[in-house]
């Protein structure tokens, strides 16, 4: 993928490389942005595997990037990818990326909103915008990416920390224990109309997540919602002793598949609920299809 530039020196983990961009590139070339390129993220982040996730479940959907699709994010570092998806699309104000993404399919219905945002933006300032769009049946499509701090602004604590993860506004737990939301019950709970739960290890599953859930916006059945837990190696990890190859293990290893049954019993919070410890990680992170639209 070539952004105009013959070479640039990248740092990884102390080692330089000099990379020939004009020789390098994507099997999804035409999907995205090439003059962005390359991306601003951070070696070991989870987010360059979030866009190609992306990028291909758009494709796999059949959509045509450049008329039928609008890409919304907001502030933070997973606000940057809606400027390197070959779509129209907003990079927002802190926390409007709803209210935006609401505005654009009330004046074009036809079109595929996305909203590609973090959960710092999303559950913190956004909070309200994110529950009022679900019980309203707003027909787009939310993708999270949960990595659990707010990572462009210097790794402050974000509504998804866990407690004793060590930030730079972390409060000392025997003076208040801040527990985290648990997103899928959030979005179950506000009336979203479809709602999943994956990892950013899950690269190949999640395209079929991503068309699955543009398809229940295309039905008209309300919104749709991914819970999209990702790795922070650089602040976050950091801090706590991970590093991105730890990180994507532990999805990995902690990540457990959740079945829906006919009696809702997949819905109780011990199937729902994330559980992480400090000296392990993720200890148990559920995954799966938690609500599809009933036909």
């Amino acid at each position: 993928m070539s952004n105009g530039t013959e070479s640039k020196l990248i740092n990884l983990d102390g080692v330089t490389l000099k990379i020939d961009f004009t020789k390098i590139h994507h099997n999804h070339e035409d999907l995205l942005t090439s003059r962005m390129l390359p991306h601003i993220w951070c070696p070991g982040c989870s987010l360059g595997t979030n866009v190609q996730a992306l990028i291909r479940g758009l494709d796999m959907a059949g959509l045509n990037l450049d008329k039928e699709v609008v890409m919304i994010s907001g502030i933070g570092c997973t606000g940057r990818a809606s400027g390197y998806v070959e779509a129209d699309g907003f990079h927002t104000t802190h926390g409007r990326a709803i209210p935006f993404a609401l505005g654009v399919k009330l004046g074009n219905p036809g079109l595929h909103v996305i909203v590609f945002s973090g959960d710092g933006d999303l559950f913190a300032i956004g909070g309200n915008h994110f529950i009022h769009a679900a019980r309203r049946k707003a027909n787009i499509t939310v993708i999270c990416v949960n990595n659990g701090t707010y990572g462009l602004t210097g790794g402050q604590t974000s509504p998804t920390t866990f407690p004793n993860t060590v930030t730079p506004t972390t409060v000392p737990s025997d003076v208040v224990v801040e527990q985290p939301f648990n997103l899928v019950d959030l979005a179950l709970g506000a009336g979203a109309a479809y709602v999943a739960r994956y990892t950013s290890a899950h690269y190949t599953i999640l395209p079929r997540i991503i068309k699955e859930a543009i398809r229940v916006n295309e039905e008209g059945y309300g919104l749709a919602f991914i819970d999209l837990i990702s790795g922070c190696p650089a602040l976050y990890g950091k801090r706590n002793g991970y590093d991105a190859v730890k990180m994507v293990k532990n999805f990995k290893e902690a990540s457990v598949e959740i079945k829906p049954k006919p009696d809702g019993s997949h819905l109780l919070r011990k199937n729902t609920e994330v559980l992480f410890e400090k000296d392990k990680g993720y200890v148990r992170i559920p995954v799966g299809v938690f609500r599809r639209p009933k036909k």
